[in-house]
């Protein structure tokens, strides 16, 4: 059984920087396809960021692209979401997923349904 452990949340000012990280322990880290996703208090979970197995594909969504940062470290285990330049609306619970398997079609990886695990979240607070 995979599970997932997110850490890195907190309460930020606009324009700080934050890492989340999430450890993953059970299974192949290396083979997973793993995934940031976000939900903010009475919305909807939605997509933040995917990075490929071998961490050659990154994608992001429109909302945090040219301020998120993707990456992993398969020899730890780890997953990272790097933060910077945070907005109020950037205000959220942050959930770690890993896929063990790519979809279709190519923009699978927006989809939840698709992710097999999900960890227990950490929260950012960003607030002036």
């Amino acid at each position: 059984q995979v599970q997932l452990v997110e850490s890195g949340g907190g309460l930020v000012r606009p324009g700080d920087s934050l890492r989340l990280s999430c450890v993953a322990s059970g299974g192949t880290f290396s083979g997973f396809f793993m995934a940031w996703f976000r939900q903010a208090q009475g919305k909807e979970r939605e997509f933040v960021a995917h990075i490929y197995w071998n961490g050659v594909k990154k994608y992001y969504s429109d909302s945090v692209k040219g301020r998120a940062t993707i990456s992993r470290d398969n020899a730890a285990n780890t997953v990272y979401l790097q933060m910077d330049s945070l907005k109020p609306e950037d205000t959220a619970v942050y959930y770690c997923a890993a896929a063990l398997f790519a979809g279709v079609p190519d923009t699978w990886y927006l989809d939840q349904k698709e992710y097999d695990y999900w960890g227990q979240g950490t929260a950012i607070n960003v607030s002036a």
